[in-house]
């Protein structure tokens, strides 16, 4: 039997809608907030706040907070590559870095989410490991629902804890 590698992981997941539908819903401050994020804040290499309508580009720094979280809750990091067609990378704290691919296969379009460099010490294997995954899981799950039925399914109810969908 292999060996499980816990420094990374793959999803992926068929979505019908473009492929500059799904990069834009990733490259563009709004659209992370529209499936992903209840706030997603990007500022330039010369400190300038990113216009909400805007595609972000490489070396953009962010601030993200969620749904179901307080203020205080919020991963910063830095766009490492946004092609603005089929490529978007960042780094995700100490949990890694995310690479978001988006191809054509078999006549779909096809997102491949790759989170590596997770470290492989027993906290960060559950934390950022299984819980990443776990996380992923689900909103790339909403990106589909709202790319192909506008159901948003994520829980804005702060007070609602400890719930799989925020």
């Amino acid at each position: 039997m292999k060996q499980h590698d816990w420094s990374q992981f793959t999803l992926k997941l068929p979505i019908k809608a473009s492929q500059q539908e799904i990069y834009d819903a990733w490259t563009i401050p709004a659209g992370l907030e529209n499936w992903f994020l209840r706030q997603a804040d990007f500022t330039t290499v010369t400190d300038t706040p990113r216009d909400k309508h805007q595609r972000v580009a490489t070396t953009d720094t962010y601030t993200w907070r969620w749904h179901g979280y307080a203020d205080d809750v919020t991963e910063t990091g830095t766009v490492l590559a946004a092609n603005g067609k089929d490529l978007f990378q960042f780094t995700f704290g100490i949990a890694g870095t995310v690479s978001v691919r988006i191809k054509a296969i078999e006549g779909e379009t096809m997102v491949e989410l790759t989170q590596d460099q997770i470290p492989t010490d027993e906290e960060s294997k559950v934390k950022f490991h299984i819980g990443c995954q776990g996380g992923w899981l689900f909103y790339l799950t909403n990106l589909k629902s709202l790319l192909e039925g506008g159901i948003d399914l994520r829980n804005k109810n702060a007070d609602l804890k400890a719930v799989l969908n925020s």
